[in-house]
C-alpha cells in the first residue's frame, strides 16, 4: 500500500510539473525537456550496454626439428710452437785463422757440405812431421828384428848368452810401440787437416756467418754458425692431465686414431699441415699439471721455421655417431646445459644434456635427448617450460663450409670435432 501511495504522490508531483512546464515559451520547454531526456538515455545505455570479453593470448610461435645424426671425428685442441728436429752450432774443432767461407746466409746446406777453411797449412806441416816418425820408429824396429833374428841364432850355437837375446827382444818391442804412437800422431795430425775443412753436420736451414775470414777462432769456443735441421719438424705442446688420461686410455684400448694431428697457422683457416704424435714426456709437471708432447710434422718445401705458434687438433676418438643441434639451441640453467624440446601436445619442456665440441656450426649433444624428440631451435627465447607453444616443423643442416672457413678457437685443450667423410 505505501508503494502505491508514494506512485500516487509521484504521479501528482508529475502532472503539476508538466503543466507549469506547459505554461512557458517553446524553447524554455525544449531545453527542461531535453536534458533529462539526454541524461535518461545515457543512463539507460550505460546500464544495458554488455562489454565483450577480454581476447584470450595467442600461443607464441617457435620452430623445431629433430637432432641432426652424423658421423663426426672428435677431436682436442691444442696451442704450441715449432721447433728444429735438430739444431746444431757449429764450433771450430781446431785454432787458427779463417781463409774462407764457403755458403750463402740462410742457404739451405747438405750434410758434408763444406761452410769455412781454417788456415790448413799449420796442420799439413804437423802431418809430415808425424809422418817422417813414422818412417824413422819402422827403421828402429826394422833394425831391431834384424838383430833379433841374428841372436837366435849365435844363440843357437852358444855364442851369445840368453841375457843379450832378451835385451833385444825387448828393443823389438819398443820399436813396435814407437811406431805404433807415431802412426797414432799421423792420425791425429790428419784429423786436425780434415778439422781445418769445417763441414756441416747436418743438413739443413743455415743461419748467417758469425764470424769473417781473417778473423782467428778457438778450438770448441769459437761460434761460427747454426744449423736447424727442418724436415721433418717437431711441434710442441703442453697436454693437460685429464687429456693425457683419455688418451693414454683410448691407447690401450686399442684405438691408434688418437696419433692423427692436424695443425693450422695463426694465419690459415683450415688445417693444412697433417703430422703424426710421437713423444710423450716420462712425467707431468707439479707447477702446470701438464704433460709436453710432441708431433712430427713433414715440411719438404721448408716453409714451417722454428718457432712458429700453431693451432693443433688431435682425434680423441676417431669417428663416432652424434647427434647435432644448433649452438643457439642450448640454454644455460646455472651451472647445467639444457634444451626446451616440444611434446605431442605442444607443451615446452626442459631436459638437461651434456654437450659436445661444435661441428659445422652445430653442437653436439652426447646425451640427454633422443633423436625422436623435437628441439626447439627458433624462438627459444619465446619458449617457457610448461607453457604451450605453436610449433613449425623443419630440419637442421650442417654448415660445414662455415665452419671451415671461420677459425676455431684459440683456447688450448678445447674439444672440436669434424663431420667424418663417408
Amino acid at each position: 500500500m505505501n508503494m502505491i501511495s508514494n506512485v500516487a504522490a509521484d504521479s501528482g508531483e508529475l502532472k503539476a510539473l508538466r503543466d507549469k512546464i506547459a505554461q512557458r515559451p517553446v524553447w524554455q520547454r525544449a531545453a527542461i525537456v531535453g536534458t533529462p531526456l539526454a541524461l535518461l538515455a545515457a543512463a539507460v545505455t550505460f546500464w544495458t550496454s554488455d562489454p565483450s570479453p577480454a581476447a584470450a593470448p595467442t600461443a607464441p610461435m617457435v620452430t623445431v626439428a629433430a637432432p641432426l645424426e652424423r658421423q663426426v671425428n672428435q677431436w682436442d685442441d691444442y696451442v704450441g710452437r715449432f721447433e728444429a728436429s735438430r739444431s746444431v752450432e757449429v764450433r771450430p774443432r781446431v785454432s787458427g785463422q779463417i781463409v774462407a767461407v764457403h755458403f750463402t746466409d740462410g742457404a739451405i746446406v747438405r750434410q758434408g757440405q763444406l761452410l769455412f777453411t781454417i788456415d790448413p797449412r799449420p796442420f799439413t806441416a804437423a802431418l809430415a812431421e808425424a809422418r817422417a816418425s813414422v818412417a824413422s820408429a819402422q827403421a828402429e824396429l826394422s833394425l831391431a828384428q834384424t838383430d833379433l833374428g841374428r841372436a837366435k841364432r849365435l844363440l843357437a850355437e852358444q855364442a851369445v848368452s840368453q841375457s843379450n837375446v832378451d835385451q833385444i827382444v825387448a828393443r823389438v818391442r819398443s820399436s813396435q810401440a814407437a811406431l805404433a804412437a807415431a802412426q797414432a800422431r799421423v792420425r791425429s795430425r790428419s784429423l786436425d787437416v780434415e778439422f781445418a775443412y769445417v763441414r756441416a753436420p747436418i743438413s739443413g736451414k743455415i743461419s748467417d756467418r758469425r764470424i769473417d775470414p781473417g778473423n782467428l777462432v778457438a778450438t770448441g769456443e769459437t761460434l761460427l754458425t747454426t744449423i736447424n735441421a727442418l724436415d721433418p719438424i717437431y711441434f710442441n705442446f703442453d697436454v693437460p692431465e685429464s687429456l693425457f688420461l683419455k688418451t693414454a686410455r683410448a691407447r690401450q684400448a686399442g684405438n691408434a686414431s688418437g696419433q692423427v694431428a692436424e695443425i693450422r697457422l695463426q694465419d690459415e683457416a683450415a688445417y693444412n699441415w697433417k703430422g703424426r704424435l710421437d713423444f710423450t714426456d716420462n712425467g707431468i709437471s707439479q707447477n702446470s699439471g701438464t704433460i709436453r708432447a710432441r708431433a712430427v710434422v713433414p715440411n719438404p718445401n721448408y716453409f714451417l721455421a722454428p718457432g712458429m705458434f700453431g693451432n693443433m687438433r688431435l682425434a680423441d676418438g676417431g669417428s663416432v655417431s652424434a647427434l647435432l643441434v644448433p649452438d643457439a639451441a642450448i640454454r644455460t640453467d646455472q651451472a647445467r646445459k639444457i634444451v626446451l624440446v616440444v611434446g605431442k601436445d605442444n607443451t615446452v619442456a626442459a631436459k638437461p644434456v651434456e654437450t659436445g665440441p661444435l661441428v659445422g656450426g652445430l653442437r653436439v649433444v652426447r646425451s640427454g635427448i633422443t633423436k625422436a624428440d623435437h628441439v626447439i631451435v627458433q624462438g627459444v627465447q619465446f619458449a617457457m617450460p610448461g607453457a604451450k607453444v605453436n610449433p613449425r616443423v623443419t630440419q637442421i643442416k650442417p654448415t660445414e663450409a662455415v665452419a671451415l672457413a671461420a677459425p676455431p678457437p684459440s683456447t688450448p685443450s678445447a674439444s672440436q670435432a669434424t663431420l667424418a667423410t663417408n
